[in-house]
């Protein structure tokens, strides 16, 4: 591979992961380049970047999704690089190939790597190949509800309908006695339509009570792959992960080995570079089986940094420059013990629906161990447009009960009002003694909450509440000249950086 170094990247997203590619990249000497939909005009990836250009509608179908106007921006702006975060066009081989095509380095894998691996039942052919353990399960697509009812036959029930082209827990259903079978399989096709366009479903056998188990691995052009360790990340919700950490309770020396040799195997089934995540499930006997391969940066990725040292956005931008990795297997180091919690908006106790409006007071925690990577601040506000996550808070220490403590420490500090989240939630998770004890499966929120256990008096909560009230007082200081879309811009917002506009397309 030829190399070329690159000297701009556009980063085509938003918030917390695009903040973090940016001081990545500044740190790299790399000039920066980050695009906006109308709903992020004051975002703070945007104050940050040197370049910053509106992309469309706050719609992510009109903004964040629109890979020609993004890419045509980068065009625009000279990037020599495009580097996609997680969401949003991540995952879409149709993107990388557009870009590619321009003339432009995709700061990710290959087109065809990530055309394999996000077709869930090409990615079960090629790693069985690869002699990857999978779920039993089928390998095709199935062509109506027999085929599930005939596997469920032959395996037993419980089994797992999957969206052949999903991820993230869409167009996925349980079902646990063949009376469910056809209502499930029409309720995931149709899930599995609207959300990837693809109705495509296939069967495999419902593990009960597993944990999530995935294996961070990086490989570069020259065809070295190795794996940086696991991530343990069966507290979830839904199907959607809470709280992640590193490493895990049950991964004793032996088993990482055979996981993270596991992990290299599937990656380099489809002829993998740079940074992808293997999620495998692991069943009551530690026996472990492949679920997916994330083809991309992975939402919980500190984890891994606080581990190792390293950072893997500068390991991305390298191996796309056609840099070889500098480091073998066993230069690997791992020290200490990391947890990540997932702060999101969202009224935890009304279902979990997602909470929008403006951070009127927010108080983080610090000190030792502590690292939060967050895209708003006070006085910011939460759109009802896009992911509800606000920050990612990880905690690191020498040990898992050092961590556990330091995070239940950081999470008591976390002062955010104006808009619901989801902190008491964590706080629940992290001082519960299941957890401690490492004692859960996937099933622990439905086993262990209810809302009612967070409705419990915080000294602290009269304390910030009066520090919204004084805020509040002083309103006419939260707003300064009317905003190029004639609303008021928060007091702070930076509509020049450099000497120059940001500018609009």
């Amino acid at each position: 591979m030829t190399r070329r170094r690159i000297r701009s990247v556009l980063v085509a997203n938003r918030g917390e992961i695009a903040l973090r590619i940016i001081r990545t990249c500044r740190e790299l000497g790399i000039r920066t380049i980050a695009v906006y939909s109308e709903a992020d005009r004051a975002a703070s990836h945007v104050m940050a970047a040197d370049e910053a250009y509106c992309i469309g509608p706050p719609p992510s179908r009109e903004s964040y999704l629109a890979a020609g106007t993004i890419i045509g921006t980068a065009r625009r702006a000279r990037a020599d690089a495009i580097h996609p975060g997680y969401g949003f066009l991540a995952e879409n081989p149709s993107f990388a190939r557009m870009v590619r095509d321009a003339g432009i380095v995709f700061i990710g894998p290959s087109p065809e790597s990530i055309a394999a691996m996000g077709d869930k039942t090409t990615a079960r052919r090629l790693v069985q190949k690869a002699g990857v353990p999978t779920v039993p399960g089928t390998i095709d697509a199935l062509r109506g509800v027999s085929g599930a009812s005939a596997f469920a036959a032959s395996a037993g029930f419980p089994v797992l309908l999957k969206a052949a082209a999903g991820g993230g827990g869409k167009g996925m259903r349980i079902v646990r006695t063949d009376n469910e079978l056809a209502a499930a399989f029409a309720a995931a096709q149709s899930e599995a339509r609207a959300a990837f366009g693809d109705d495509r479903v296939y069967v495999e056998k419902y593990l009960d009570g597993p944990r999530h188990v995935e294996i961070q691995v990086i490989a570069d052009a020259q065809g070295h792959t190795l794996h940086l360790g696991e991530r343990e990340c069966t507290i979830q919700r839904r199907h959607q992960k809470i709280i992640e950490e590193s490493p895990s309770v049950i991964v004793d020396d032996g088993m990482r080995e055979a996981m993270g040799a596991t992990a290299v195997k599937a990656a380099m089934s489809c002829g993998y570079e740079n940074v992808g995540t293997v999620e495998f499930l692991v069943d009551r006997d530690r026996c472990f089986y492949f679920l997916e391969m994330n083809t991309r940066l992975q939402v919980e990725h500190p984890v891994t940094e606080m581990r190792t040292g390293l950072d893997l956005v500068a390991l991305q931008i390298a191996v796309a420059e056609g840099t070889p990795l500098p480091l073998g297997q066993d230069d690997v180091a791992f020290n200490g013990h990391a947890i990540e919690c997932r702060i999101c908006a969202e009224d935890v106790e009304n279902g979990f629906l997602p909470a929008t409006g403006r951070i009127l007071h927010l108080r983080t925690p610090g000190g030792a161990g502590i690292r939060e990577d967050r895209g708003v601040g006070e006085g910011g506000e939460i759109p009802l447009y896009y992911d509800s996550m606000i920050a990612k808070l990880i905690a690191w220490a020498p040990g898992r009960a050092e961590a556990i403590a330091r995070m239940s420490r950081a999470l008591a500090e976390y002062e955010l009002l104006g808009v619901k989240s989801n902190v008491g939630l964590c706080r629940f998770v992290i001082d519960h003694p299941r957890f401690k004890a490492g004692d859960f499966t996937t099933h622990f929120l439905e086993e262990e909450f209810t809302p009612e256990r967070l409705r419990t008096s915080d000294a602290r909560t009269g304390q910030a509440a009066a520090a919204v009230c004084a805020l509040l007082s002083q309103e006419g200081e939260l707003a300064g000249a009317p905003g190029r879309n004639g609303r008021p811009v928060l007091a702070g917002s930076r509509w020049k950086k450099g000497g120059r506009d940001f500018t609009e397309t």
